[in-house]
């Protein structure tokens, strides 16, 4: 497989949350109000220290999208996907993003998301819930 190379990043930090591995920072943070099957997930103008498995058509609840998931490069937990296209012209910024999901990340200041009741959503993924 070869050697890992891991970016540490500096500033308010989101990190994997079984190795702890820098994903993104809080500067990156696009939109706060997405949902998916664990509950809330964060949009991120860039990710780091992630790899990309397979593209893939989805139909989410904002419409039809070709993602792929994207896997901690440290320990391979997933912990979100990327945008790949959006089929749809109003969901065209998405492009390029990636979504990482509370539950599977720690937030700055080693913030813990655990998913609780409130959040618990059964099926639907990738919407704006503002």
């Amino acid at each position: 497989m070869g050697r890992v190379f891991v970016l540490a990043l500096e500033g308010k930090i989101y990190s994997c949350k079984h190795c702890q591995t820098h994903l993104a920072l809080s500067d990156d943070v696009v939109s706060k109000s997405f949902l998916c099957r664990h509950g809330k997930a964060y949009l991120f103008k860039k990710v780091v220290n992630v790899t990309l498995g397979d593209k893939e058509e989805r139909m989410m609840m904002t419409g039809s999208h070709t993602v792929a998931d994207i896997f901690c490069v440290k320990c391979g937990s997933m912990v979100g996907w990327k945008y790949e296209t959006a089929h749809e012209k109003s969901q065209k910024y998405k492009e390029g993003k990636s979504v990482l999901e509370r539950v599977k990340i720690s937030g700055p200041d080693g913030i813990n998301y655990w998913m609780n009741n409130e959040e618990a959503h059964v099926g639907g993924s990738d919407t704006d819930d503002a």
